[in-house]
């Protein structure tokens, strides 16, 4: 692999590409119709919700919540919760892909219908974006799931949202099993997620993957004679050229042209007597390096390891496009800390919020659509499945939604250790009513802070969101 060295190493110039007035500005922005100006985003309506269901609200903290309505007038809403703005660490959405198609659960239900395309997606999308990047810590992270279909168009939204200099990762998945495709092209097994910081200072927690038997024999394919310890070999020179000592002869050789030794001549010769460099046939060294396992291998930006349907005893909700669980895991586990706040605004089956309680995270949820809060319910009260039971006669009871508010059907379910508030928006309260049998008092109030029932973001929050934004984007 190439590496690019200074500008000014290009025959002993400067290389540099002249630019006018009008060049200054490097910046690239998507252009679509229907994109509206941040403060009409930032200024519309905010939901109004209900606690229909679960523990007792706590002022002082933000107690986990799973929010049924749609996700934008929520969030709005949520700019006004001082628990909840600017101290969520951790975003994690799987949001529609465009794929204009209807989607299932494994027991036939409708779960969610996934129709807009284009511009209207992009800017469906950006709008979201857009207030979750007000609800974000200073030093938060967002991680953005999607498709081939709209990745690039997003990534440039969230270039202009987020700024492009807090781009991080663009993380390919192998989503599933090799795929025998009929059409003339590579078979489609990956998705890719988007990691984005709020800021340049910003929560990370490296994690690691356990080294193999193969892969050790294969990073460090040689044994030392005298310890019969694993290494492996790698140059002890570097690309550039250096005026001291580092540039200068060791052992009466100059390093290879237009490069510099690694350490100094000393350092070099202590290295040697230890026994940590190696010289060919030819005389040249290069320095051992020796296996040592530590806390594993670095990960990297590709996932083999988290595909989301593995075998049939993989336990599962049913909900379509149900993500691995230990994926989110291995997310949360990156970019928060305990006791932390994660938000997951497209929740599906609630493997997201799972994944924090399982870390010892708080967490929010929203999802818009019945099915998806009845998996969340289904996951915290009721308990998964094997996968192989939704295709045989083993199973389990299929729950009508207001079974899975009934603490009489939990068995051994989350919700002793992991207590919740079902909050259900306005416009879904008759829904509710309906299908889980809530009852709300004629004269209930608005389930979290009064300031909270208000109609528009507070103008003062507003006016700061824009003069962050316009930092952002200048």
């Amino acid at each position: 692999m190439a590496t690019g060295v200074s500008t000014t190493k290009w025959n002993g110039e400067r290389q540099s590409i002249e630019r006018t007035a009008a060049d200054a500005d490097l910046s690239v922005t998507l252009s679509y119709a229907g994109k509206k100006p941040v403060a009409e985003i930032l200024s519309g309506p905010c939901a109004q919700t209900f606690k229909v269901w679960g523990v007792a609200d706590d002022p002082t903290t933000t107690v986990n919540r799973l929010y049924w309505g749609d996700n934008l007038p929520i969030l709005r809403m949520l700019l006004n919760d001082d628990r909840v703005r600017g101290k969520v660490r951790l975003v994690y959405i799987d949001p529609p892909y465009a794929t204009n198609s209807v989607f299932q659960s494994r027991d036939q239900k409708d779960a969610y219908a996934d129709l807009l395309q284009g511009a209207q997606f992009v800017e469906f999308l950006r709008e979201r974006l857009l207030l979750i990047r007000e609800l974000l810590a200073d030093d938060g992270s967002i991680y953005v799931h999607l498709d081939d279909n709209m990745a690039f168009e997003i990534k440039m939204v969230m270039d202009e949202v987020f700024g492009k200099e807090h781009f991080q990762n663009w993380i390919t998945r192998k989503k599933c099993s090799t795929k025998n495709t009929t059409r003339n092209r590579f078979g489609n097994i990956a998705d890719y997620i988007l990691f984005y910081t709020k800021s340049s200072e910003f929560v990370w927690n490296r994690p690691f993957d356990p080294w193999s038997e193969d892969k050790i024999a294969d990073e460090y394919p040689y044994v030392d004679e005298k310890t019969g310890r694993r290494y492996k070999r790698v140059p002890v020179h570097a690309p550039g050229t250096r005026n001291g000592a580092t540039g200068g002869k060791w052992r009466g050789m100059l390093p290879p042209k237009g490069k510099h030794w690694q350490y100094t001549p000393t350092t070099l010769d202590e290295l040697d007597a230890k026994g940590e460099i190696y010289w060919s046939k030819n005389g040249n060294p290069r320095r051992k390096v020796f296996f040592d396992p530590g806390k594993g291998v670095p990960q990297q930006d590709i996932w083999l390891n988290y595909r989301d349907s593995i075998n049939q005893n993989m336990v599962i909700t049913g909900y379509p496009t149900e993500k691995n669980l230990a994926m989110l895991e291995n997310i949360v586990a990156a970019s928060s800390n305990p006791g932390d706040l994660v938000l997951d605004a497209f929740c599906g089956s609630g493997t997201t919020m799972q994944a924090a309680y399982n870390l010892g995270r708080r967490w929010i949820g929203i999802d818009r659509e019945e099915e998806a809060i009845c998996a969340v319910l289904k996951r915290f009260n009721i308990g998964s499945e094997k996968m192989g039971d939704f295709v045989t006669d083993k199973a389990a009871k299929s729950y009508k939604p207001h079974e899975l508010l009934d603490e009489r059907n939990f068995a051994q379910s989350l919700f002793g250790t992991c207590p919740f508030q079902f909050l259900v928006a306005s416009d879904k309260l008759d829904q509710a009513k309906v299908s889980f049998k809530v009852k709300v008092p004629p004269d209930a109030k608005h389930s979290s802070l009064s300031n909270l029932a208000k109609r528009a973001v507070d103008p003062a929050i507003k006016a700061a969101s824009l003069a962050v934004f316009a930092k952002v984007i200048s």
